[in-house]
């Protein structure tokens, strides 16, 4: 639905939210003096880093970083974004997500409340259409064709049901009988794919005789379907169209399974074919994905790329698999930064991953996948053989060739490798040229080591105990104290204090939730994390006295501007009473 979610609601889902029950349900904790550990889901390490604290309702991992509230753990350990973040721990409270309406008129909300009505009722019949199909596996007249197929194919029951795979005879309208209901489902049914209106005005179905893969979304919801034809039919395998819900070049199918069998996924691969998914999984490789019959999209790579630091495309190796391995790479680059690597596997001819792996075995192909050829390789190969490399003119047209590439290369040692690498095809006479194509960047490696832990300033320190411990704001007469003092991270600070204040049972992740995607979030967060040694039992006395230094400093300010405002000008009655009232102070 249109709209914002309101900043209530989300303060009120943290509040009911228990950030330990959702981590431990995906990460098992164990209690660890005041708070809880584990091994860092977002990094590889031997002994736990990964701190999560009930009463901040915060997590942090002291080895790689990540930190966040509860809605920041579901975005980046699912890979959701944050709108399904937030449905997503909603519904484990079976709390509804409300949306605001602005600059909305009455007509608007009401269109708006009716779409997002209309998108569940779409997920819900989709679902209820897997169902049927996967049934129909176990029920139809001629199940034993599809079975048999299945079998073939060297599939187990296991992996059919983890897939949801399932069957739907070669009848007009197998599944209309079913589901057809009355005028308005028909309308659905064809609105969504699964049926086309024919000239009589009566749909039928769009998938008939065919194996039927549904493809689900990040959340697990069914959008769609692949249907792979049992016997000599055209198309071999027929997808759902684009529909309201579905829109192939955003989806992957085969990332929801993955993602559900894999914790810690480290790599993906890419496939072209559902089949090879499902193929590669019965074999023990779960981390298969495919881009649903489209080159590979800048959306699906983004997509990708937030899940996992290395991806591997397994193409075909004729010239058409090539030529899709090339759009990948094109569509890649602005997103190919340090830690981060796409490579690339090509299958000899006749070959796909669904047959490779059934005749060699998951250690063979997994060791394909090991040996797989690096972007910069593949980069190198393509532009390469294209050029007459004897020549003089040949050189100049190569530098040309690379550079619209490496202008969209995003600057890292990757870029800096590639460069040198043309530089020592070239030779020295063409290095100073070859140079001017980037600009020198310090090692990545080198600036963490140089990065300096943030000074505690007496600021910084206030803010790091009203984030820990919002109550203290209880103890101020006043949350406007500071609003004349001019310093620096004094704003940021009263902004926090006015929303202590509005709001007393505030806790920790709901202050930082309110900073989202704004600019002071990184401050807080770091803040958050701040060893300031400040024992929670004296976190309060401290508080009052940074804040007595900061009144300190108000006088001081004010003092001397109305000093400095006595000499050139005169002061009022009220003015020279004030000055005389903070001299004697």
């Amino acid at each position: 639905m249109a709209g914002m979610i309101p900043r209530q609601f989300i303060d009120d889902l943290l509040a009911r939210a228990d950030i330990v029950e959702l981590i431990d349900s995906r990460v098992p904790l164990k209690k660890a003096g005041k708070n809880y550990q584990a091994c860092c889901p977002f990094h590889t390490e031997k002994s736990p880093s990964f701190s999560v604290s009930q009463d901040k309702q915060f997590y942090h991992c002291f080895g790689c970083g990540e930190h966040g509230n509860a809605i920041s753990f579901l975005m980046e350990f699912d890979r959701l974004e944050f709108p399904d973040a937030v449905e997503e721990l909603a519904s484990h409270y079976n709390m509804t997500v409300p949306r605001e309406q602005i600059n909305r008129t009455p007509a608007q909300q009401k269109q708006d409340q009716k779409a997002y009505i209309q998108k569940q009722d779409d997920y819900e019949l989709m679902a209820q259409i897997s169902r049927f199909y996967q049934q129909q596996l176990k029920v139809a007249s001629d199940k034993d064709i599809a079975i048999d197929y299945l079998k073939g194919r060297g599939l187990s029951g296991e992996i059919v049901k983890r897939f949801g795979i399932g069957y739907i005879s070669d009848a007009w309208d197998g599944m209309m009988k079913v589901f057809g209901r009355s005028n308005q489902i028909n309308q659905q049914l064809v609105d969504l794919g699964m049926a086309i209106q024919s000239d009589k005005n009566r749909p039928y179905d769009r998938f008939r005789g065919r194996i039927q893969f549904p493809i689900r979304d990040k959340r697990g919801r069914v959008i769609g379907f692949g249907g792979r034809v049992l016997g000599d039919g055209t198309p071999k395998y027929l997808n759902s169209p684009e529909t309201r819900i579905y829109h192939k070049g955003q989806e992957l199918y085969g990332l929801f399974e993955a993602k559900q069998a894999n914790k810690q996924l480290t790599r993906l691969v890419v496939v072209e074919g559902y089949m090879d998914v499902v193929a590669l999984a019965q074999n023990g490789v779960d981390y298969a994905v495919a881009s649903l019959g489209t080159a590979t999209t800048s959306e699906q790579l983004q997509t990708l790329f937030r899940t996992v630091k290395e991806v591997i495309c397994c193409y075909d190796g004729d010239r058409a698999g090539r030529d899709a391995a090339w759009r990948a790479m094109d569509n890649a680059l602005p997103m190919i930064q340090d830690g981060y690597s796409l490579k690339f596997v090509f299958l000899p001819d006749g070959q796909d991953p669904d047959s490779m792996i059934r005749e060699q075995g998951q250690a063979a192909f997994e060791k394909i996948l090991d040996n797989a050829t690096p972007l910069s390789t593949f980069l190198f190969e393509h532009l390469l053989a294209q050029i007459d490399m004897t020549s003089p003119e040949g050189k100049g047209a190569a530098i040309g060739a690379f550079k619209p590439y490496l202008a969209k290369l995003p600057e890292s040692n990757l870029k800096d490798a590639i460069v040198t690498k043309l530089a020592n095809q070239f030779g020295a006479n063409n290095e100073m040229q070859l140079k001017k194509l980037h600009k020198n960047f310090a090692n990545a490696e080198q600036n963490k080591a140089k990065a300096v832990r943030p000074k505690i300033t007496p600021v910084r320190l206030a803010i790091a105990l009203l984030l820990e411990h919002p109550h203290i704001v209880e103890t101020l007469p006043d949350a406007n104290i500071l609003a004349d003092l001019n310093m620096p991270g004094i704003p940021l600070l009263n902004q926090l204090l006015a929303l202590c204040k509005q709001n007393p049972k505030v806790n920790s992740a709901q202050l930082l939730e309110h900073f989202r995607g704004q600019e002071a979030e990184k401050q807080l967060t770091k803040l958050m994390c701040m060893e300031h040694h400040v024992e929670p039992e004296n976190a309060e006395g401290t508080f009052l006295d940074t804040i007595e230094k900061f009144l300190n400093v108000f006088i001081e300010q004010r003092t001397e501007l109305l000093l400095e405002q006595s000499r050139s000008s005169k002061l009022s009655d009220d003015e020279k009473l004030e000055l005389h009232e903070l001299l004697s102070l």
